[in-house]
């Protein structure tokens, strides 16, 4: 009869720091901007916030306003960041680099022609967080991934409503029974 593993994971969450894109408020995407100044200085206030927290391991999204997050976080614990495309944020396709006003105006009526389902994002970023939970039970570790990419994994987890998420905003939840919860207590 096979062991049965009961540890439990806990997953800190973060969303990346600033880019100009956020600024402007253009749609990312799979587009990679970098992290602008007030970006570094977000992830530096969280690598503050997080550094008598001790953490396992690091995951980011490969899109670099994620990585560069995850590094600047990771850094005072030296812990290696490794990246992880299934934690990117949705395809948003055509809409990449638009603000809603091109949006509305480009595709009348809000329907996106291409990229990637809400559907589809989901179950991409439920598999690698639930991935990752696995190849590290019993540890806490931290994931930096985007705004929507969290939202989605918090909706898994919890009846909480679906808040944006403000930049470098971090929350918690566990990796239980094969499955993503809030934490207990």
């Amino acid at each position: 009869m096979g062991r049965y593993v009961s540890d439990v994971t806990t997953i800190l969450l973060a969303r990346h720091g600033e880019t100009d894109w956020n600024r402007e408020g253009r749609w990312q995407g799979w587009a990679d901007p970098p992290l602008n100044e007030t970006g570094r200085a977000q992830a530096q206030r969280l690598a503050e916030e997080l550094r008598q927290l001790p953490f396992d391991a690091v995951y980011a999204s490969d899109l670099r306003r994620a990585s560069e997050t995850a590094e600047i976080v990771a850094e005072p614990h030296r812990v290696p960041v490794r990246t992880d495309a299934g934690l990117r944020e949705i395809d948003v396709g055509s809409w990449s680099g638009l603000t809603r006003a091109e949006i509305e105006e480009r595709f009348p009526g809000g329907e996106r022609p291409d990229g990637e389902t809400r559907a589809a994002h989901a179950a991409r970023v439920l598999e690698a967080v639930e991935r990752i939970a696995r190849e590290n039970l019993g540890r806490r570790i931290l994931i930096v991934s985007h705004g929507g990419s969290l939202r989605a994994i918090r909706s898994q987890a919890t009846d909480e409503p679906h808040h944006p998420l403000e930049n470098c905003a971090v929350f918690e939840l566990q990796f239980r029974d094969d499955r993503l919860t809030a934490p207990i207590g």
